[in-house]
């Protein structure tokens, strides 16, 4: 016999669990801004100028792709992959940082 009281039990428990979690969780705002100063000196540091271009148009400017190839006259993919290896390097570099 399937017990609605339980059901509806469960989804409270979950919402109870989330209040709780919400009220008793540290504050991160200390690392938060250290991974932003670290990812600032990342990006200038260690992304070839090609890669903090094509990162500028992407995420700065809200280009897209397919833009961003047109913009500067390579393939898409070409800008695909660049992007992949700067998101990778700062992943990379930016791990450890907390």
């Amino acid at each position: 016999m399937n017990d609605t009281r339980y059901n509806n039990r469960a989804s409270e428990w979950i919402g109870d669990l989330t209040v709780w979690t919400r009220q008793n969780a540290g504050d991160n705002h200390e690392q938060l801004d250290r991974l932003r100063r670290n990812l600032r000196r990342a990006r200038e540091q260690e992304l070839t100028p090609r890669q903090r271009q094509i990162l500028d148009l992407y995420f700065d400017q809200g280009m897209t792709i397919p833009q961003i190839a047109g913009a500067l006259g390579v393939n898409p993919s070409t800008v695909s992959r660049t992007l992949r290896r700067a998101k990778d390097r700062l992943y990379r570099c930016l791990r450890y940082a907390l």
